[in-house]
């Protein structure tokens, strides 16, 4: 899968170890690394489906996102890279036509 970066965000952020632990603690740095490996070897997000780290779609303020589960209450957000979004007939996101997403950041999703 391709992983897109946001237009204001530095790639280096998100690829180099030293940054990610600056940013988050070697723990969680090691965790998003992960995800983002595990993101990039997939074919389509319905792969993720089947990983560790629970893989799923937000509500609410979030609605459009999907969230990966990392350390504590903490979450590797993302939204598909796709014009138009791919849907289901119900009008559901169809994961298995997912193939690029756009990473939105590392949040806890609870505050």
């Amino acid at each position: 899968m391709e992983i897109l970066f946001p237009t204001d965000a530095d790639p280096r952020d998100w690829n180099d170890s030293k940054r990610l632990v600056r940013r988050h603690n070697s723990q969680r740095a090691k965790l998003i690394r992960r995800r983002l490996d595990d993101l990039k070897a997939a074919l389509t997000l319905e792969v993720m489906r089947n990983l560790p780290g629970r893989c799923h779609e937000l509500k609410g303020d979030r609605a459009g996102q999907l969230s990966i589960d990392l350390d504590g209450p903490y979450r590797l957000l993302f939204v598909p890279a796709h014009n138009p979004v791919p849907k289901k007939p119900d009008g559901g996101l169809d994961w298995t036509q997912v193939t690029a997403v756009i990473l939105v950041g590392v949040v806890d999703t609870h505050e």
